[in-house]
């Protein structure tokens, strides 16, 4: 993937380089999108070390003249209404969530679980080796919060969300619908935290994007189960249902169940899509900050769109054989592509051979459906180039 390809993000991804210096940053992200070993030339500032005031002593000035440093806040925060919770877990985290050591705790529904900034960043990298390229670019970094954010904000709103903790730490927690509330803020030590960068979609003004309810969508319901739970027979009905009864969108769904069985996230109950192509679209794999929670347990139940519907890309399923082979081994190619990223080690190695693990269960799901089905139900070909030969969702 060239700079050429991520034209689409270019406003965007220049926009969030503000914040962070572009000489810092703009290598680790276009890096990462070009799977190629680049690290930054000039020194490191994130090192530096800064004295915490008091309490910010001068509200961000609205003057239409700023630095484009000024600007980068603002926008930021009115695209994203916050750095989300992936900061919460990081290893500069000084309130509440979890770090690379602790697993998700047993009793936590999904719907609980925190974002883990490590996961959006492992998720990129676990898409780009999938040969799926549905994530934006996305790098990690050691954030300034006081130089780079309070101090440059022209946003009043989210200037006044920033307090000093009892332990002397600089927190914030911003503007969002959920957990933005003194009882969430973001902490650093002092003022230091980790992220996740990522680059962002075209302005929806340039590129509409539709959001779609994933059938396959959990209850969010602490008692309560979701109809594909109790109905074996619930993928025949999908098959049924537009989109998912001509095209390719129920091998999408089929590909974003693999992603997200591998990384262990139960937290998909909509994706989106770009618009303007209808149904010949991609989904685009957001938000992917729950997965990487536990690697002690595997989450069989994201696997049953798969499991139901016996249906996958040929592309996908040869793929998947591949990285089952010791020579290309999933875990071996994601802690070596992780090492590219600056918060290394992203992933501990547990969480690696997880994947390891979760892909043979993978394999073992597509063999019980090919011994059931026969190879040529299940195995979709779409290496031809001749998409007037794909058969419909409910072909048998």
């Amino acid at each position: 993937m060239s700079r050429k390809t991520l034209a689409w993000a270019n406003k965007e991804v220049e926009t969030f380089l503000c914040i962070l210096g572009e000489d810092d940053v703009v290598y680790d992200v276009y890096a990462a999108a070009a799977a190629i070993d680049i690290r930054p030339t000039i020194k490191e500032r994130a090192g530096a070390t800064m004295e915490v005031e008091a309490q910010p002593t001068t509200p961000p000035s609205s003057s239409p003249r700023a630095s484009s440093t000024s600007i980068i806040a603002s926008q930021l925060w009115r695209r994203s209404r916050k750095i989300r919770d992936e900061a919460l877990g990081g290893r500069n985290n000084t309130t509440c969530g979890q770090t690379r050591e602790q697993e998700t705790p047993p009793d936590f529904f999904y719907f609980s679980d925190f974002e883990r900034h490590n996961a959006e960043i492992a998720a990129f990298h676990l898409d780009r080796i999938l040969d799926f390229r549905r994530v934006p670019p996305v790098a990690g970094r050691l954030v300034n919060m006081t130089r780079e954010i309070r101090d440059v904000t022209r946003d009043k709103k989210l200037w006044r969300t920033f307090f000093i903790s009892p332990a002397n730490n600089i927190c914030f927690y911003g503007e969002c619908s959920y957990y933005c509330s003194t009882e969430h803020a973001l902490c650093g030590k002092p003022d230091q935290i980790e992220g996740s960068l990522a680059a962002f979609l075209p302005d929806l003004a340039l590129a509409k994007r539709k959001t779609w309810r994933n059938p396959w969508r959990r209850s969010y319901h602490k008692r309560k189960k979701a109809e594909w739970e109790v109905d074996p027979d619930y993928c025949d009905v999908v098959k049924q249902t537009p989109p998912y009864d001509r095209g390719t969108r129920l091998l999408d769904v089929m590909d974003m169940t693999v992603f997200d069985f591998l990384m262990g996230n139960m937290d998909r109950h909509h994706y989106e899509t770009f618009e303007k192509f209808g149904n010949d679209t991609f989904i685009i794999h957001l938000d992917n900050g729950r997965g990487f929670g536990k690697h002690s347990h595997d989450e069989v139940s994201i696997l049953v769109p798969l499991s139901q519907c016996c249906r996958l890309r040929k592309s996908t399923y040869l793929r998947l054989q591949l990285l089952a082979k010791e020579e290309y081994k999933l875990s071996s190619l994601m802690e070596e592509s992780l090492l590219r990223d600056r918060l290394v080690p992203v992933l501990l190695r547990p969480h690696l051979r997880a994947m390891d693990r979760r892909l043979r269960l993978v394999l073992q799901v597509l063999a019980s459906c090919v011994e059931k089905e026969g190879h040529g139900n299940v195995v979709e070909e779409d290496l031809t180039g001749d998409t007037t030969t794909l058969r419909s969702p409910g072909h048998r």
